[in-house]
């Protein structure tokens, strides 16, 4: 959102080469796993999706944007312990990403150890001082697609020089007084806004108090999540795929539809939420920003599982993505070009006299998330900290409930005891981070389930 109050999308999303393995869609597990490997390395965007941002609203040169993250990767950062807990995830003891996060004894680094990025930091200079194009066109590209076939994958100069980022406006959904700003897909907006304009209904105006009562409330939830989860093949590329179906989604006929369809005390199979399995997925990063002259971003990237594909571009430093398992489970066929659906929904929430800039990462976790926040946020009353802190409760693809750490165990009982298939989980992966503007005062919160933290001056 600018300081005018407009409001636009700017999509980077990787996309599908020309010359993908034909048969990629069979490779895809039956269960969630990582994926690894070249054949899944989709065509980098998100360069271009910064060098699109610039041009409209940047006011910084170009190569003052890289100074701090050169300057980082060159003199190197303390390993996180969030990252430090997925390094022993890196197996094969010859790669380049094994090389980039081992000691010179060739021992994997753990949690504190300093790690640098120079490779990456000789490739982000070169950015910086020539432009994107050096990464799409220059010998930056050449260097990126030489390491790319030599370990299987398909991507070719072509494919990199035909990358566009887009623009296109926001959708915007009606949330109390707020109009809800998300993005079309195949980003994961509509799915946000389904789950809210569904619940909106049950007009809940504050928090469920009675035992009852939050039973009740999140069972209605769940329900509503498994079909919104039944509506995730309808989130593809526009450009391939026509948007109509999910922009019917949107309209306030097919909300009060869902609900009719929830019953209030039991749970059905599969089959009754039109839904087919799909892989879930657990990516992502994001940040949300507050400009002083009132302009707004939130901007959500990934290159999806963990370590992406596990290759590193040992010429470029660059860790490739493995974006194309995004099309696992979702359609039978992949076109050239096509952008993968994606959970993804950066969101700017206005009303006369406030401002809500949120998103969250955590691949199919983003939803539930963003959800979660905003309704005990927005409708409860909660603070934006104690908001984001509140338990996730999680549907998966199989309709399957987990519930985060801390979930009220006298509510479980009883969701379990009205048929719901519930799971326990030690993970979860989504984090949540907004900033909120109020008349004069600002609120930024950062999810401390990764350690984050909000920033200021």
């Amino acid at each position: 959102m600018d300081s005018s109050g407009e409001v636009k999308i700017i999509n980077s999303r990787e996309t599908a080469p020309s010359n993908m393995k034909p048969d990629l869609l069979e490779s895809c597990p039956k269960t969630f796993q990582s994926v690894t490997g070249s054949k899944w390395i989709a065509v980098p965007g998100e360069l271009r999706g910064y060098e699109k941002a610039h041009k409209l609203y940047g006011k910084l040169p170009w190569a003052d944007l890289f100074k701090p993250t050169i300057k980082l990767a060159r003199e190197g950062i303390k390993i996180p312990e969030v990252q430090g807990t997925y390094i022993p995830f890196i197996s094969n003891e010859s790669s380049a990403l094994w090389d980039l996060f081992s000691d010179k004894n060739g021992k994997l680094l753990k949690t504190g150890d300093i790690v640098k990025f120079e490779k990456l930091a000789d490739t982000l200079e070169t950015i910086a001082n020539n432009g994107a194009d050096s990464f799409y066109t220059g010998k930056i590209a050449k260097d990126l697609i030489h390491d790319i076939q030599e370990a299987g994958g398909t991507l070719t100069l072509q494919d990199l020089a035909n990358y566009n980022a887009t623009v296109t406006d926001a959708w915007a959904v009606p949330f109390g007084e707020y109009q809800m700003y998300i993005p079309p897909p195949p980003a994961g907006g509509v799915l946000l806004g389904l789950i809210l304009s569904i619940l909106k209904g049950y007009q809940m105006n504050s928090a469920p108090k009675s035992l009852n009562e939050r039973i009740q409330f999140y069972h209605r939830y769940i329900e509503a999540f498994k079909f919104v989860n039944g509506q995730k093949l309808h989130i593809r590329d526009p450009h391939v795929v026509s948007d109509k179906k999910a922009k019917k989604l949107l309209e306030d006929r097919f909300p009060s539809y869902i609900r009719t369809l929830i019953s209030s005390n039991r749970t059905h199979d599969l089959q009754y939420y039109n839904m087919t399995s799909f892989l879930d997925s657990m990516g992502t990063s994001h940040v949300s920003v507050l400009a002083e002259d009132g302009s707004a971003v939130s901007a959500t990237s990934t290159i999806n599982h963990i370590f992406g594909s596990r290759i590193r571009s040992a010429r470029t430093g660059v860790i490739l993505n493995n974006e194309m398992f995004d099309f696992c489970g979702r359609t039978d066929k992949i076109f050239p070009g096509e952008r993968p659906p994606s959970s993804m929904a950066p969101s700017v929430l206005k009303s006369q006299s406030k401002m809500t800039v949120i998103g969250a990462s955590g691949g199919a976790f983003i939803t539930t998330a963003m959800a979660s926040t905003l309704i005990n946020h927005l409708w409860f009353g909660k603070s934006l900290k104690e908001a984001i802190k509140v338990p996730v409760v999680y549907v998966d693809s199989k309709n399957t409930v987990k519930f985060e750490a801390g979930s009220d165990e006298d509510v479980i009982k009883a969701l379990k005891a009205r048929g719901h298939n519930l799971e326990k989980a030690t993970k979860f992966y989504n984090v949540v981070n907004a900033v909120e503007k109020e008349e004069g005062c600002i609120c930024a919160e950062s999810d401390a389930r990764k350690l984050g933290e909000a920033a200021g001056y």
